[in-house]
């Protein structure tokens, strides 16, 4: 297999962030630093991508009930990281990042081509995968906040109109919201455009996958096989 279509199946990056990442000296190859991308990788290959070994001979697929305070990160110098939690000698990455703050299920894996389902699905789907939150705010949640949300919420800074979510007010300052699309600090900052404040997040679901309810703030599991499956795997 070429250096190219490794780095694309064992890592969260897509094709087009390769070749930018072979060209900044990122990756090694035995140790040494490989730039060409047509390099051709064997089975025992030992390939690093930023000091992490990449190899992984069998995929792992693990749901965590993150706790409050862990950083989605592999390591940090001032605070803890959810994968200080996890017991695997598989190198996992993060499908699909939670704030430090924000608690509930977490999906980590090797298999860097399933996980870009997760969080960069095909362009010819109409939605992305369907992410549900418990969302707690300082204020109570309207109707003209649920009507804003449905026709989609405009970020200034990026100069784009947010893809239409779904909000079921619960209570007065609890919601269910589902979103399609996963950007920088997304819910925190729609919440802001309409006047309140987010107090708590909870993640409840990613597509099929829910949280388990048996798993603990701190816990995990791997994945079922049914669950795996629910996440379409890409056509190379």
């Amino acid at each position: 297999m070429r250096l190219d279509r490794f780095l694309y199946h064992h890592s969260p990056h897509g094709r087009r962030a390769i070749r930018p990442i072979l060209a900044a000296g990122r990756v090694r190859v035995e140790g040494a630093i490989e730039k060409d991308s047509q390099c051709e990788i064997g089975d025992f290959t030992q390939v690093e991508l930023d000091g992490v070994l990449l190899r992984a001979d069998t995929p792992v697929y693990i749901m965590l009930n993150k706790p409050a305070g862990y950083l989605s990160a592999t390591t940090d110098l001032q605070h803890p990281t959810v994968m200080e939690l996890i017991d695997e000698p598989q190198t996992l990455h993060i499908a699909g990042r939670l704030d430090r703050a924000t608690t509930g299920l977490l999906i980590l894996t090797n298999d860097g081509k399933w996980s870009r389902q997760l969080t960069d699905p095909p362009h010819h789907k109409r939605d992305g995968v369907p992410k549900v939150y418990l969302v707690e705010t300082a204020e109570p949640i309207t109707q003209e906040t649920h009507a804003h949300f449905t026709q989609g919420i405009y970020f200034a800074y990026e100069d784009l109109t947010t893809r239409p979510a779904e909000l079921e007010i619960l209570t007065p300052r609890q919601a269910r919201l589902t979103l399609y699309e996963g950007r920088y600090h997304q819910i925190k900052r729609m919440f802001h455009a309409v006047g309140n404040r987010v107090t708590a997040l909870h993640r409840l679901s990613v597509g099929k996958i829910q949280l388990d309810p048996e798993l603990k703030p701190g816990q995990y599991r791997t994945l079922s096989e049914a669950e795996v499956r629910s996440i379409s795997p890409v056509n190379d």
